[in-house]
């Protein structure tokens, strides 16, 4: 005599339910912290990235901090070694043009009435400020700067270009003024005057 056990729950397979974290249940995900916006550890770099060891990752994180782009916020030991929690030293960046290698602009091979020029200008500007300011705050420092900023509207193409005379002429007055090319323990520094159109999207009056 056969008999079937397929209708009996006793002999149905049990099911094993699964658990992460070495048989423990895995905790609620309990969603982004505030207080961690821009701080990351190694593991976390290296774990979701196939192919990317963590000692890459840890040579990646050296590196920029090494150049400043991160800094070290605390160092806790973890499992026999030590964590380093770093977080982005900076809300921003700017890429300075020597990286871009020949695409960089460079005023001297750039023609001075067109756009490139004036971005051309302001690479420069970022670049060499920013190595004379790393260098002011090394030897503890102040850096000589001026800058300024205004928003001038136009009534016409012709107020403009007239405008644009006036202020070279009184660029290059200024400039003769003040020039000394002889004078002991002077200084050379960089004067940049530049205008462009103000975006229209951050004023709707334009």
């Amino acid at each position: 005599m056969k008999f079937s056990t397929a209708g009996c729950p006793c002999a149905r397979p049990r099911r094993r339910r699964r658990r992460g974290h070495g048989g423990r249940r895995p905790r609620p995900d309990p969603g982004p912290d505030p207080g961690r916006a821009g701080r990351a550890r190694v593991g976390e770099l290296g774990g979701g990235e196939p192919g990317l060891p963590r000692q890459k990752v840890n040579y990646h994180l050296r590196t920029l901090e090494r150049h400043g782009l991160v800094e070290l916020v605390e160092e806790r030991p973890r499992r026999g070694l030590t964590e380093r929690v770093v977080r982005a030293s900076a809300r921003g960046y700017v890429v300075a043009p020597p990286p871009l290698g020949r695409d960089a602009a460079d005023p001297a091979r750039t023609d001075r009435l067109s756009a490139r020029y004036v971005i051309a200008l302001a690479a420069r500007v970022v670049r060499e400020v920013a190595t004379l300011s790393r260098r002011a705050d090394a030897a503890g420092r102040p850096l000589a700067t001026l800058a300024l900023d205004a928003d001038i509207r136009f009534a016409s193409a012709a107020d403009r270009a007239a405008f644009t005379q006036d202020l070279a002429g009184a660029v290059a007055a200024l400039t003769a003024r003040y020039h000394d090319e002889s004078a002991p323990g002077g200084r050379w520094h960089r004067l940049v005057v530049a205008a462009h159109p103000r975006p229209r999207q951050e004023h709707a009056d334009d």
